[in-house]
This record gives C-alpha cells, structure tokens and sequence, in this order.
C-alpha cells in the first residue's frame, strides 16, 4: 500500500491527536498502528497477544510515537490508564471466528463483551472524542435479504454474531445515554496482509493462498457455493480514519464496511489457483456450524455518512496479498 494513500483523509486530522487500538497487534490493528505512526501521530497499541502478533508491530518499536501495552481489555483499570489523554479510539480487539465461538461461548462473552464495555466505559470516564469499534457482517444472521442493509438483521446463528450484536446495542446506549461518541463498522470478510494463515480457525483466503503458494490441497466447507463479501484491509483502513472525521450526527449509528460485491468460495479458490498458475485440489468436508450461506453488503448508507468508497476490488487485493505472502511465508 503506498504511503500517500491516505494522506487527504490524515490531514484532516489534527497531528497532535492521540490514538488508541486495541488489538493493534492484530490483523486489522497492525495495518491501523502502521499507517497512523509512519503519519506521526502518536499511537498506544494495547494487545494481549491472545490473537495478535508482536511481529506485526517489531518494526514499529522504534518509533518514538508508537507505545506498546502488553494487557487485556477484560481488564477495566488496564483500559482506564491507556485511555487517558486519547482523542480517537479504534477499537479492534476481539476474539474472532464463528466455529470457534461455538466452541468456547463463555470466552467470547468475556472478551466481546465485558472488554467491549470495558472499552466504552473508560472512555466515557475519559472523555474520549470519539470511539470507532469493529462489528461484524455476521449480526445479519439468517436473514435472507441481499444486500444486506443495516436495520434488517434476522436471528443469530452464533455465539460470535451474538456478542457483536450485543456490542452494537452497547454504542446505540452509550452514544444517547452518555454522548459518547461511537461508530460501529460491520466488517465484511476482511483479508490481506499480517493475516495469520495457520491453525484450524484460519480465514479462508490466507488458507487458500499458502494451501496454492505450497502445491496442496484446500478444504472447501459444504458445496463452495457459498458467497461472501470479502473486502481488502485498505477499503477497512479508510472506513477508520474516516469514522473518526465524519459529524457528531452520526453517533450511534453502525455501517457495512465492504467491497459491495459477492464472490463463491469456489471461484474465490479459482482466482487465487489462476493467479499462482497453480492447479486447483479440492477436499468437501462438511458445512461448518454457524455460517451463513451468502454475504453481500450494500455500503451506501457508509458512502453518504462516512465518504466512504472502496479503493481496492477483489482481484486488485488478492494480487497485493499474495506478493505479501509469498515474502512473509
């Protein structure tokens, strides 16, 4: 990603501001704390390393406006203190995945949930100018309707959707009863670059890429005929930086943050074979409890509110992420 392509939203900011990511160690926090600190803006990456990765952050180390906090989110005092003196939060931390929420509900709540609030609260106390938080395409549930639009969600269908569906209703709250500035982003399938490819809970496009980039065979979920919305880490970038200047009016409110298209898993598989000439092997296992069959979201509600308007597509994306894993794996 070049460096200059935020710069029109980032000078729109005052370069004194202080920010807060959570969960900067992450994948989604570590592209964040990257391109706010190589702008100059001070950064505190708070990260308990459950899910994040020091090596997303080392070459940031050196900056003397990065600061890492090795804690968690559950912990309320530990919010508290990093919050102090921040204008912006971005608020990623989280334990992701579907199937694995159904595994360990308990854990999710904990985590989701309490360090969510944990989250809000210290920055009502704080008085934070703004908290943007991560939400998730999955509080759609089974509701049919395509593309999906925000205010028509049907029943969850996991532990996951639940807490972040739950985190939404905290942000309504918080902006009305206590004018703490939220803004939710209901992220899209969200791939590229410092996304952990390994273990069972891995998302599907890393999988792909270095099951491709290694001349082995993929597992494909139920038929392949499922289709999501995936959406390059640059469109999330920017649904960020500008949840963060869009008006006060829109406290409260939560977005899709997306590509605007749908592609099948098995054609999503294809492109990525066709991109690495490699040659497609395929193993149907069965469908995964929790999953949604079809993801498209209409992002137009995000285009007027928030200037929205993706910079990267599909096939643009997967380029840029299978020359970062062809250096980094």
């Amino acid at each position: 990603m070049p460096d200059n392509m935020y710069e029109e939203i980032l000078t729109q900011i005052k370069p004194d501001s202080v920010f807060l990511v959570t969960g900067g160690a992450g994948f989604i926090g570590s592209n964040l704390c990257n391109v706010l600190v190589r702008h100059g803006f001070e950064v505190r990456c708070f990260d308990d390393l459950s899910n994040g990765f020091r090596k997303n952050i080392e070459d940031l180390l050196e900056y003397p406006n990065f600061q890492f906090i090795e804690d968690t989110i559950v912990d309320f005092n530990a919010c508290l203190k990093a919050t102090e003196g921040v204008d912006y939060v971005l608020h990623q931390a989280a334990w992701g995945s579907v199937p694995r929420s159904v595994q360990y509900p308990l854990i999710y709540e904990q985590i989701n949930i309490q360090g969510t609030l944990n989250i809000m609260e210290a920055c009502r106390q704080n008085s934070v100018r703004r908290l943007v938080y991560a939400s998730s395409s999955s509080v759609y549930g089974d509701h049919p309707k395509l593309p999906k639009v925000e205010g028509v969600e049907g029943r969850l269908l996991s532990p996951y959707a639940l807490t972040k569906s739950v985190d939404e209703q905290y942000g309504r709250l918080y902006s009305s009863l206590y004018a703490v500035e939220t803004c939710g982003l209901r992220y899209f399938n969200v791939f590229g670059r410092n996304q952990n490819p390994l273990g069972s809970y891995a998302a599907v496009i890393p999988r792909f890429i270095c099951a491709a980039l290694k001349d082995e065979p993929v597992q494909i979920h139920g038929d392949g005929t499922q289709s999501r919305d995936f959406t390059y880490i640059a469109n999330v970038i920017q649904a960020n930086l500008k949840a963060c200047l869009a008006p006060s009016s829109i406290s409260g409110n939560v977005y899709n943050i997306a590509a605007g298209s749908r592609t099948t898993i098995l054609d999503l598989y294809q492109m990525i074979c066709d991109q690495l000439g490699a040659t497609p092997r395929m193993e149907f296992v069965d469908t995964r409890p929790g999953d949604i069959k079809h993801s498209f979201a209409s992002i137009e509600r995000a285009g007027e509110d928030l200037g929205y308007k993706p910079t990267h597509d599909l096939a643009e994306g997967i380029s840029l992420t299978i020359d970062w894993y062809r250096k980094s794996y």
